[in-house]
C-alpha cells in the first residue's frame, strides 16, 4: 500500500506592493487603537456608556479579524506572552466566584480583556519603530484635538458643555464639565484646561507620554539627518505637549515627569559605561540618590506638595483612601471582587465615596485599589507585572543593541521609551488608578509582550 505523505500548503507570494499598503494600514489602523485607548474618555463624553461600549466591541473584533488570519498563516511564539499579566487578568475573572459587586466584575473584566488583547496584537503586529511611531501619530490627535476644543469652545461657543452635550439649568459643579473653555484665561499658569478627555489629571498624563514619545522621535530624527522641516515640525509638537502639560495643572502628572527624567539620566549614566565595575558604580551611585530622594519626599512632605499647589491631603484623596483602606481590611487576602473602574451605577459604589457631587470610580491609588478588589494575592501580582516590566524594560535601554553575530549597534533613543513610560505610570499609580485599567494597562501588555520578543528598535 503506498504510503501518503502529508505536504504543506503552497501560498502564493504577495506582491510587494501589496504587502507595504497593507503594513501602513496595519499601522495606521494601530494608531488609531492607540488613540481609543488612550483617549477612552472623549469616546465616552462623545457618545455615552453604550456607545463607548459598542466601539470599543468593534475596535476588538477589526483587531482580531486582522490578527487571526496571521497567527494561523505565520504562527505565533505563545512562550513569549506576557505571563504575569495574563495571571493578572486570570485572577480578576476568577473574583467573580467571590465578587461583593459580581455585575460589575463580568462588566469590567470584559474591558480588561479588550484591552489586554489590543496591546498583544499590537506588539506582536509592529516592530519597536512603528509601536513609537504609532504611539506618536495617537498622541498628536489627542494633543492637536485637546489645543482645537479647547478653543472652540473658548471662541465659538462662549460656554463650557457638559458630556454628551448634556443641558444643564444653573451653575454645575465645574468638575461636571467635559471642557470648560478656559485655554486663553492664561497662557502658563491658570485654570486648568481638560480637553477632549475632559479630566486634566488624565490630559496631564497623556502629555507626559507624548513628551517622552517625541522628544525620542525628535532625537532619532536628528541622528538619522531627516529633513530641517521635519525637526521644526517634531520641535513644535513636542513644545505643545510641554504647554498641554503646564496648562493642565496636574501635580501628579508633573511629578511623573521629573522621575521619568531622572530615570532617564541614570539610563544615559549606564549607557555610557561598558565595564562591570564602572555599572556596579553607577548602580550605587543611583541607590543612593533614589534614597536620598525617598528621605526628602518623606520629611520634606508637605512643602514639596504646597510648591505643587496641594493641599497635605492631595486634594481629598486622603480621606478617598481611608474610607477603601477600611472597607479592604474585611477580606485582605483575596478582596471584595474585582472592578476596574468602579462602575458608578451599581449599588455597592453608587454613593459611596462622594467627591464634587460624584460618585467616584476609583481609589485614586493602584496599590489600595488592587488591595480592595483582589486582596494581598492581587497586590503581590500587579508587583510581578510591573516588576518584570520594569526589569527587561531597563536592560532594554542601557544594554548595546547587536545585529547578526557579535556585531553592536548605535543605541537608539527609542529604546528608552518603554522604560519612561512605565516608571511615570509608576509615579501616577500614587495618586491614581490609571496603571491598572484601561489605557495604563494596555501600555504595560504592550510593552511587556513586545520586550519578551527582544528584538530591537
Amino acid at each position: 500500500m503506498a504510503r501518503l505523505t502529508r505536504h504543506p500548503v503552497a501560498h502564493p507570494p504577495v506582491a510587494p506592493e501589496r504587502e507595504a499598503t497593507s503594513h501602513l494600514a496595519m499601522r495606521a489602523y494601530a494608531a488609531f487603537v492607540l488613540f481609543s485607548g488612550l483617549a477612552y474618555s472623549w469616546w465616552y463624553n462623545l457618545l455615552g456608556a453604550i456607545g463607548a461600549a459598542i466601539l470599543i466591541a468593534l475596535v476588538v473584533a477589526g483587531s482580531l479579524a486582522i490578527w487571526i488570519p496571521r497567527v494561523a498563516r505565520r504562527g505565533f511564539a505563545w512562550q513569549r506572552l506576557p505571563w504575569a499579566a495574563l495571571g493578572y487578568v486570570a485572577l480578576a475573572g476568577a473574583s467573580t466566584a467571590w465578587s461583593d459587586w459580581p455585575g460589575a466584575t463580568v462588566a469590567t473584566w470584559v474591558v480588561l480583556v479588550a484591552f489586554t488583547l489590543q496591546g498583544v496584537i499590537i506588539a506582536d503586529m509592529l516592530s519597536w519603530r512603528e509601536i513609537v511611531r504609532a504611539l506618536e501619530a495617537a498622541l498628536r490627535w489627542i494633543i492637536g484635538g485637546s489645543i482645537a476644543i479647547e478653543v472652540w469652545v473658548a471662541v465659538v461657543l462662549h460656554h463650557p458643555i457638559m458630556p454628551n452635550f448634556f443641558p444643564v439649568d444653573g451653575d454645575p459643579d465645574p468638575h461636571w464639565y467635559w471642557v470648560r473653555g478656559n485655554l486663553f484665561d492664561s497662557w502658563l499658569v491658570g485654570e486648568r484646561i481638560q480637553g477632549i478627555v475632559g479630566n486634566s489629571n488624565l490630559l496631564g498624563m497623556l502629555a507626559v507620554i507624548a513628551i517622552i514619545v517625541f522628544a525620542a522621535r525628535l532625537r532619532l530624527a536628528v541622528i538619522e539627518r531627516l529633513p530641517a522641516e521635519r525637526i521644526v515640525a517634531r520641535s513644535l509638537w513636542l513644545l505643545a505637549a510641554v504647554w498641554i502639560l503646564l496648562r493642565a495643572g496636574s501635580a501628579t502628572s508633573i511629578v511623573a515627569g521629573a522621575l521619568a527624567v531622572a530615570v532617564l539620566c541614570a539610563a544615559l549614566l549606564m549607557r555610557r559605561e561598558s565595564s562591570p565595575s564602572g555599572r556596579t558604580r553607577i548602580y550605587v551611585l543611583c541607590t543612593l540618590v533614589a534614597a536620598g530622594g525617598a528621605a526628602i519626599a518623606v520629611f520634606g512632605y508637605n512643602r514639596i506638595v504646597a510648591l505643587l499647589g496641594r493641599d497635605g491631603g492631595l486634594t481629598g484623596r486622603s480621606e478617598i483612601w481611608d474610607q477603601v483602606i477600611d472597607r479592604a481590611r474585611d477580606r485582605p487576602a483575596f478582596g471584595h471582587g474585582f472592578s476596574s473602574p468602579w462602575v458608578p451605577w451599581d449599588p455597592a459604589f453608587d454613593g459611596w465615596i462622594i467627591d464634587h457631587g460624584i460618585t467616584v470610580f476609583e481609589a485614586h491609588n493602584m496599590w489600595l485599589d488592587v488591595f480592595l478588589q483582589l486582596g494581598a494575592a492581587g497586590i503581590l501580582v500587579i508587583a510581578i507585572v510591573y516588576g518584570s516590566a520594569v526589569w527587561r524594560a531597563w536592560f532594554h535601554a542601557v544594554d548595546r543593541p547587536r545585529g547578526v553575530g557579535v556585531e553592536t549597534l548605535p543605541f537608539s533613543p527609542l529604546s528608552l521609551v518603554p522604560l519612561l513610560i512605565l516608571w511615570a505610570l509608576l509615579a501616577q499609580g500614587i495618586a491614581e488608578s490609571n496603571p491598572i485599567m484601561l489605557w495604563g494597562w494596555m501600555l504595560v501588555v504592550l510593552f511587556t509582550s513586545k520586550l519578551r520578543q527582544r528584538r530591537t528598535p
